[in-house]
């Protein structure tokens, strides 16, 4: 390698040879590298400012010192110097200073006139930080994939789907929270699968091998919740058996319980359940004992809990007992990602309920994708088992659906009024060519799912926008 300098340059260097010498030390300690150079036999003569903040090492550690002590003496792990002599060729490789700091070394052999090596050049760059960022990324990469390995093998396990991205990251947290076996309160709609989420934290905890139990607290009588979840004590009440009975708590001591519904607890029972929270134990009815227990409680509503705080229908003290961790689960129409695979999920079950062989066609599944669902997951599973009983044929069809959309609506004609067939089937085609546009964000592989070529595809979507705004 050559410096090249103009023909100004010549009055950079002068004065005394002290001067000299001042303004080459300048020149080097401004190299943003470290520079350390020896002689022909090893022996330091020169390092940088760059170079000691780099190692650590002052110049009185190493100055006027030959390389093979140096190493020696452990101040250094290995030197390329060394190595460097011995093989008569540049080389690199990494190094670890006593401070931590980790370099990347190139040595340099210079030769004379002679071809003998009269002294060698090693550059020292700091590579600490970059070091550092890789092994962050190596370790997110492997949570990454981690992660990835555990949805892919948990997203379809008791008819639980991720496939959209909201899902997935409630999915997430769900995974966290699973681990730290604290209280967790389940928010959204009916049918949105709370029992389902309340599951999957339940099996990927702590407490997998113990009990799940889950309560619906609507679906309990008031005269019979308490005894239901504390217990009675024989002769508590008429009817109550000789020996007593072990409540849902006692019953799933060192397990885990689904209170679904928890808005609907009544008020009196809200006491009870908030002592459970606090010291673990609770008293069956007619008894004057305490049983201690040790459960795991997932709570889930699709009430306001808050606003029914702010009403006086629920305890505030309870509310904030539960509500430790809360897990919002999105509605179906926030997930519409979801939609086919649970709809292919579901059917494939009906098929071998049932010992049938059916599909849904393509207008069948975009009515089921355009559609609102407010029954969430609960009312797609219900529409897919009675479209898979009532349809004739086993290809499904949009007409076999026992649901409409907005637009299916519009569309409706009286009997006998004529059909722009070809209208019909420009805005079908468009509607396709639009929504794979937007799937895979680029002409080639948009058109590739169609089965036709970027040609076609531009031409196409140009044609039908023309076509459907007149």
């Amino acid at each position: 390698m050559a410096i090249y300098m103009s023909q100004d340059a010549n009055s950079l260097l002068k004065g005394s040879l002290e001067e000299i010498n001042q303004q080459l030390c300048a020149i080097l300690d401004s190299v943003y590298d470290g520079l350390y150079i020896t002689d022909g036999d090893a022996n330091t003569i020169l390092v940088n400012q760059t170079y000691e903040a780099i190692s650590g090492l002052r110049p009185e550690d190493v100055l006027g010192k030959n390389m093979r002590e140096i190493v020696s003496s452990g101040l250094i792990d290995r030197s390329g110097t060394l190595t460097a002599l011995e093989a008569r060729k540049t080389v690199t490789l990494e190094q670890t200073f006593r401070k931590g700091t980790q370099a990347l070394i190139t040595s340099t052999p210079y030769f004379d006139k002679n071809h003998e090596i009269s002294m060698v050049i090693t550059v020292v760059r700091d590579m600490t930080e970059l070091y550092d960022l890789q092994e962050k990324y190596r370790e997110s990469e492997e949570r990454r994939r981690a992660e990835m390995r555990f949805f892919q093998q948990h997203r379809f396990a008791g008819g639980l789907v991720a496939e959209d991205p909201k899902t997935i990251e409630t999915l997430r947290m769900a995974q966290k929270v699973a681990a730290l076996d604290t209280t967790v309160l389940l928010l959204g709609e009916t049918g949105v699968g709370k029992e389902q989420f309340a599951r999957f934290i339940y099996e990927n905890s702590s407490r997998v091998g113990q009990s799940f139990i889950s309560i619906n607290c609507g679906a309990i009588p008031p005269s019979l919740i308490e005894s239901e979840l504390f217990g009675y004590e024989r002769g508590a009440f008429t009817g109550a058996s000789r020996e007593g009975k072990m409540g849902v708590f006692e019953s799933a001591d060192k397990g885990t319980v689904f209170l679904d519904e928890i808005g609907d607890l009544p008020l009196e029972m809200q006491v009870h359940l908030l002592r459970v929270l606090q010291e673990m134990k609770v008293k069956r009815v007619g008894g004057v004992r305490s049983i201690p227990v040790d459960v795991r409680i997932i709570a889930a509503t699709n009430r306001d809990l808050l606003e029914m705080v702010r009403e006086k229908t629920f305890r505030e003290d309870l509310y904030y007992r539960l509500r430790v961790v809360p897990i919002c689960i999105p509605p179906l129409r926030q997930r519409k990602a979801d939609i086919c695979p649970l709809v292919h999920t579901f059917l494939d079950d009906m098929n071998r309920k049932y010992c049938l062989h059916k599909t849904f066609s393509a207008p069948a599944i975009e009515v089921m994708r355009r559609y609102q669902w407010p029954g969430n997951v609960r009312e797609l599973k219900n529409v897919v088992e009675q479209a898979v009983i009532l349809s004739n044929g086993d290809s499904i069809l949009s007409s076999d659906l026992p649901i409409q959309t907005k637009s299916d609506k519009g569309a409706e004609r009286e009997e006998g009024a004529p059909i722009d067939l070809k209208k019909m089937v420009a805005k079908l085609e468009y509607h396709y060519i639009v929504k794979a546009y937007e799937t895979y964000g680029n002409v080639r592989a948009a058109a590739a799912s169609l089965g036709m070529d970027g040609g076609t595809f531009v031409r196409k979507r140009k044609k039908y926008e023309q076509m459907l705004q007149e």
